[in-house]
């Protein structure tokens, strides 16, 4: 039986695995308890990512808009 890494499991999961490799995989978690359990880690923790919400701080926003502020020229003056 071939000993399949987490970087496997990832590349499986995101389907980067080749034909061969793919097969063999789905082969071993059918069998595998253990290899099973740490693919529905990796699973788990993929799902978990998808939710991550980012958002800068308000401070770095104002920082950004008071620097914009300054550094904008008018197109036209009167």
């Amino acid at each position: 039986m071939r000993i399949f890494t987490q970087e496997d499991l990832v590349q499986y999961l995101y389907n980067e695995t080749s034909p061969k490799k793919t097969a063999s995989i789905k082969a071993a978690l059918e069998t595998d308890f253990s290899l099973r359990e740490m693919f529905k880690v990796i699973v788990s923790a993929h799902e978990r990512l998808n939710t991550v919400e980012y958002s800068p701080r308000e401070q770095v926003i104002n920082k950004l808009l008071r620097y914009a502020k300054k550094s904008v020229r008018p197109l036209h003056q009167h």
